[in-house]
């Protein structure tokens, strides 16, 4: 091309991304674009450029550095799904998980089995970005040795830029062999058919590469906004199982105790767990235990005894509702993450992820391939936390039909307790049938061998609460024996 030629046709590009940007956001079309590559590479000028003539409202820059140990405390993939963009917004993000993964990789930080690791669950939450609507386009900026040090001699030439020169820019610099393995072979790790990567030559005119780019960009959100959703053809990962009854085969009968033995056994068991919460800091062990069950089960109550036994600086509770507008918008993990425990902290989770098998699957609030493809996506998501560290305990809460009446009938007639029910709460219990085969199918395809469910018996609430407490040591001292 022509300069003239050239800038002709980037001004076409332009307006058209800027029209595009309407599009996605009447379309609701998530838009996530990874800018990688080698330090000064030009990543910083390109997205300024991509920028340019887009309405700020509706995208974010984020520009990812070098993880701080408060963020190395959570699972690697954490500070960046904070990041990821609302539907109908864009996100352009410089360097993300490519540019951690391989920085810890050269440096040591991080072994072979570590790696292989990490390119799992990468390849799994980049998978799942694009099978719940997300668009995804990876650009990687790549430019020869030579030019990369001429600019970065040119960086430290003024000071008021010589800042944006990193260690690790001059790391790249004195060993670019050694690099550029590193990063063909995460490329080559990572590059799939649901996020593939595109290579970027930046050895030519800038305004030839932004064209470039501006292409890729505008051609993919042509094709993703006028492609019919198909649904997911993508084959569960076999998890090893835990064998967990049904509903109907758990019996409730005899589970029970008197107010003295609770007492006594509430006592024991707590000072066990308030032990063990001292351990779990010292060991860095992250506990996450997730708690659903029927209405009126004793969730409550349950959490209320679990927690009363807790150093209050080293727990959190996190009662679930309905998503706010910003949560319902992104993906639907997103909210969960965000509330994921540090390592040696532990999260409580009063309802959980599992609503988008019950409650969303029942009351239409996605469609049938969402939640059967929820299933897998769940697994992938605790198989992920457990080979972070985390220990992962969860509990159905069981009562039978006339329990619940009994409790409904009592909240309604006592003032203090009227909070306690909602329309809603009769409604879902009109719905018992069909939740209890929603349960069913939750529980034998998601009971794995390492985040099992548990089922409480809780028509008793004394029995129930000594139940969860000590299945909650069970697995902590299960941990701890491991470690010794």
């Amino acid at each position: 091309m022509t300069q003239d030629e050239l800038k002709a046709t980037l001004k076409e590009k332009r307006e058209r991304l800027f029209v595009q940007q309407q599009m996605i956001k009447e379309k609701k079309l998530p838009v996530l674009v990874l800018v990688e590559g080698w330090g000064a590479s030009g990543k910083g000028t390109l997205i300024s450029y991509l920028i340019r003539d887009l309405d700020p409202r509706f995208y974010q820059v984020v520009s990812m550095k070098e993880p701080t140990e408060e963020e190395r405390r959570y699972p690697f993939l954490w500070r960046h799904i904070q990041h990821i963009p609302e539907q109908g917004k864009f996100v352009f993000m410089d360097c993300g998980w490519m540019a951690d993964t391989v920085r810890d990789k050269l440096l040591k930080k991080i072994d072979d089995k570590e790696y292989e690791e990490r390119i799992r669950d990468i390849n799994v939450f980049e998978r799942q970005l694009t099978d719940n609507g997300y668009m995804v386009l990876k650009l990687f900026i790549d430019s020869p040795g030579k030019e990369q040090k001429k600019r970065i001699e040119k960086l430290l030439d003024s000071k008021n830029t010589r800042w944006r020169v990193s260690e690790d820019d001059f790391y790249q610099v004195e060993h670019h062999k050694k690099c550029k393995k590193a990063f063909d072979k995460y490329i080559e790790d990572t590059d799939t058919k649901n996020a593939p990567w595109h290579i970027i030559k930046n050895n030519t005119e800038l305004k030839e590469v932004e064209l470039e780019v501006c292409t890729l960009l505008t051609d993919a959100i042509d094709k993703k906004i006028i492609e019919k959703h198909m649904d997911s053809t993508v084959l569960a990962k076999k998890f090893p199982m835990y064998p967990t009854p049904l509903l109907s085969e758990v019996s409730l009968d005899g589970k029970s105790m008197t107010k003295e033995e609770y007492e006594v056994e509430l006592k024991k068991a707590q000072k066990k767990l308030k032990e063990l919460h001292n351990k779990i800091y010292r060991y860095r062990i992250p506990v996450i235990i997730a708690y659903e069950g029927w209405d009126a089960a004793g969730k409550g109550g349950n959490i209320k005894r679990m927690t009363s036994a807790m150093d209050a600086r080293g727990f959190e509770v996190h009662p679930i509702a309905s998503p706010e507008p910003h949560e319902l918008h992104r993906h639907y993990l997103w909210r969960f993450w965000n509330r994921l425990p540090k390592d040696g902290h532990v999260a409580i989770f009063d309802r959980t992820w599992y609503g988008r098998v019950m409650v969303e699957r029942l009351e239409g609030f996605c469609s049938e391939d969402d939640w059967k493809r929820a299933y897998n996506e769940m697994n992938e998501f605790e198989y992920g936390l457990n080979e972070w560290g985390a220990i992962i305990v969860k509990f159905w809460v069981q009562i039978d039909k006339d329990t619940q009446l009994e409790r409904f009938t009592l909240r309604q007639n006592t003032p203090e307790k009227q909070w306690k029910i909602t329309d809603e709460d009769w409604r879902n219990r009109d719905k018992w049938d069909e939740y209890e085969v929603a349960v069913n199918d939750m529980i034998q395809k998601t009971s794995t061998e390492y985040a099992p469910w548990h089922i409480i018996e809780s028509n008793d609430k004394y029995y129930a609460r000594i139940k969860a407490i000590n299945t909650v040591i069970d697995a902590i001292e299960g941990r701890l024996a491991k470690i010794k």
